[in-house]
């Protein structure tokens, strides 16, 4: 019989090979070198050798699944999590917080500097590596043969869903509402027809989204009720992706350098509250805010970092391409009597120095873009001529890109953090000052 094969699928050999793993990767893989190529080696890390098998050759690079490792590493420690290894969540609680630290570190060095020469990395603005995280979405699914609820967190590389009963990564509060809450969604009526819920752990009380993609009857509202009070965890229903439905009146809050901010459920806030007041006073310490300063803020969204640059400058304004965050930032503004600042709605790709508002100009600007960066502002932010320019970064590529451009104006990268705002994880973010000579 003829045997057909695909030109993209590339044969690999089933021979076990004998590698030291010298290097962590972002993604929690152990890094070797073989045949002059890399090769990454899941679960594997730096100081251990590892026999072999490689599962996937490519023309630069090579992956690795692992057959005996021959040796421990010192940083190699046992995973608090049960799910560890089949949850796709984290993917490197089997290395010490201190080599996780490093390896970002070093990745971060080498984004922002070049072969040669990385960058220094000044600082790593870490909180605690458990019990950080005050927001997650957990998907919904039911099996119709076993007429059971599955609820959590999808599986590595893999679209399946894994049971959660625990996860040391959430806040305790947040990790203690797993139990109960499957219980009560596994009693609803409209239980095969669930999309996700989401917990979110505010300042004045936890609160759950329930998204349902069929209208909910009374005995299952009733129900969702009953939880929300015996739990205390504020209850919004959503059956689609534009409305939702509060279920009590307090409105979710949260604090950024002792200022209230309030929030809608669906809207972004930090997950890691301990990281973002750290990044918050690090990055009004690095702008050397004083009394006369006017400072631009971009991409603002409700003012986590825009009210608290307007307790110490002249004057602040924040812009953002989102109308709901505009409106929620002016909210937040009146509401803690910030009379200094202002709030503006535009196409942050617009050029924006052409706005009557920025006509005076800006002493020092501040950016904290989504993971695509910022390549249609920063010329506009180079025709302001700040003094100081500090950009937060949740993707270093793009931040290494977007840099470019203010080193080829002539400014300088002063400092430069990493930012541990995901313990566990591959997410690598970081925050960088850039001054004018």
């Amino acid at each position: 019989m003829a045997q057909f094969y695909s030109a993209k699928r590339r044969v690999t050999t089933r021979q076990i090979i004998s590698v030291t793993v010298n290097d962590l990767d972002p993604f929690g893989q152990g890094v070797a070198r073989h045949n002059g190529k890399a090769l990454f080696i899941q679960g594997a890390l730096p100081g251990e050798q590892v026999e072999v098998t490689v599962t996937d050759d490519k023309r630069n690079f090579a992956q690795a699944k692992v057959k005996r490792r021959l040796n421990d590493s010192p940083q190699r420690v046992a995973p608090r999590c049960p799910h560890f290894g089949i949850c796709g969540g984290c993917q490197q609680q089997h290395a010490s917080i201190e080599l996780q630290q490093q390896a970002k570190s070093r990745a971060l060095a080498r984004m922002m500097g070049t072969r040669e020469t990385p960058a220094v990395v000044n600082e790593i603005i870490s909180g605690s590596p458990w019990g950080y995280r005050r927001r997650a979405r957990l998907g919904l699914n039911y099996l119709p043969k076993t007429q059971t609820l599955q609820m959590g967190f999808r599986k590595s590389q893999d679209s399946e869903l894994v049971n959660i009963h625990h996860c040391p990564v959430l806040e305790p509060q947040l990790e203690a509402l797993l139990e109960p809450l499957h219980q009560c969604l596994s009693t609803l009526k409209a239980v095969r027809r669930l999309g996700h819920v989401e917990l979110v752990l505010a300042d004045n009380g936890p609160l759950m989204v329930l998204r349902h993609l069929d209208a909910l009857n009374d005995d299952d509202r009733q129900k969702l009720e009953r939880f929300s009070h015996s739990t205390g965890v504020a209850l919004f229903l959503a059956p689609d992706s534009e409305t939702l439905t509060a279920l009590g009146e307090d409105e979710p809050c949260y604090h950024s350098d002792g200022l209230r901010l309030t929030f809608s459920p669906r809207d972004f806030i930090q997950v890691n509250d301990g990281v973002n007041q750290q990044m918050v006073a690090r990055a009004i310490e690095w702008l050397d805010i004083q009394p006369t300063d006017r400072v631009l803020d971009l991409f603002c969204g409700m003012g986590n970092f825009t009210l608290p640059l307007a307790t110490r400058a002249e004057s602040v304004v924040g812009v953002e391409g989102v109308a709901a965050l505009v409106a929620k930032g002016e909210y937040n503004a009146r509401y803690n009597s910030l009379k200094n600042v202002t709030f503006f709605h535009e196409n942050l790709e617009d050029d924006v120095t052409r706005q009557p508002w920025a006509a005076q100009g800006f002493d020092k600007i501040l950016l904290d873009p989504a993971r695509a960066g910022a390549p249609g502002v920063m010329q506009h932010v180079i025709a302001l001529a700040p003094k100081r320019v500090v950009y937060v970064s949740c993707n270093p590529t793009t931040l290494a890109r977007d840099s470019e451009a203010l080193l080829a104006a002539g400014y300088q990268l002063r400092q430069l953090a990493m930012l541990d705002m995901f313990p566990h994880t591959g997410h690598l973010e970081s925050m960088a000052l850039f001054e004018r000579n």
